[in-house]
């Protein structure tokens, strides 16, 4: 078992799991928002995940209010509205830190394993023509970063938050990891 697979963090009904569960799955973990415009990206991820959940890949997503307070909510109201709006069946987690001082030993390890993402570079420019200043290129550049971990419980990919579950560069990836 990589060590990625014994962080612990809770589910959003706040029992204590690891990466470890999932163990044998491939897994794409997201950090998600509810206000952000991205948000309608929950529609493609549930979808993704109901086609290729049979071949054994997991949608893993962790509220995170780290960009301009576009997670607000308590535990309990995220899995409200992902349950009423889009219908999430894919796990969800509670909230977490992606990024800062306070940021999750997960995504530490995340963003370790994988500094760069595909698809970054238009992305970082329309942050920063919103007059948002992206952090560091290793960073979690937004809500909707997806990162890619193989049946071994290796990170094989980072995908940018406007990389969609319906990207050919996304779709490719997971289909070579479920092979």
């Amino acid at each position: 078992m990589s060590s990625i697979q014994s962080i612990p963090f809770k589910n959003i009904a706040g029992v204590e799991q690891t990466l470890a569960d999932y163990q044998g799955k491939v897994l794409l973990v997201v950090n998600v928002a509810s206000k952000c415009g991205l948000t309608p990206q929950y529609e493609g991820l549930e979808k993704l995940y109901k086609e290729k959940r049979e071949q054994g890949l997991e949608v893993l997503a962790f509220p995170a209010n780290n960009f301009k307070g576009q997670e607000p909510g308590t535990d309990a109201e995220i899995r409200e509205f992902c349950s009423l709006t889009y219908d999430v069946s894919f796990p969800l987690f509670s909230k977490i830190s992606v990024l800062g001082d306070d940021q999750h030993p997960l995504y530490a390890s995340l963003t370790s394993a994988q500094p760069t993402s595909t698809g970054d570079g238009p992305f970082r420019e329309k942050l920063s023509g919103y007059g948002i200043e992206p952090g560091q290129p290793t960073d979690v550049l937004w809500n909707f970063e997806k990162f890619l971990i193989n049946r071994q419980g290796e990170v094989v990919g980072r995908f940018s938050p406007d990389v969609t579950a319906e990207d050919l560069r996304l779709i490719q990836a997971i289909e070579a990891a479920l092979a």
